[in-house]
């Protein structure tokens, strides 16, 4: 179901259950301020999703009431877990779907990390 990422954020959603440790997950790297875990659904030989442990719902949200340290620390956390997956090379992908338009699922902020492989066109 699309995501109006206007609404408020709802502490209900899946990501917010991974965080709380309510449904389990692969996780490959945590600090005080993203968690990052494997995609249930790999869309490419790596993808790892990386979300805030704010309660954020979209980019636009984040960016907006995110403080200086927790957007740091994110952005942070998105490149170690990038190095961390020897991805810097050969390449890999960042992907924060936002709204409807954008396809996004879930009403928690999350970066993709795709990689492993050649990923082609950015939208085909």
């Amino acid at each position: 179901m699309p995501i109006d990422p206007t609404l408020p954020y709802d502490p209900n959603n899946i990501f917010a259950k991974i965080l709380r440790g309510e449904i389990p997950s692969n996780k490959v790297y945590e600090d005080e301020w993203a968690y990052a875990f494997e995609d249930i659904n790999p869309q490419a030989e790596v993808h790892t999703l990386v979300i805030p442990k704010g309660e954020y719902v979209s980019w636009d949200d984040f960016s907006a009431k995110a403080s200086d340290g927790e957007i740091g620390g994110f952005v942070r956390a998105v490149g170690a877990v990038a190095r961390a997956k020897g991805l810097v090379e050969p390449g890999y992908r960042l992907l924060a779907n936002i709204g409807a338009h954008g396809g996004q699922e879930v009403p928690h902020l999350h970066v993709h990390i795709f990689g492993g492989q050649p990923l082609g066109r950015m939208i085909a």
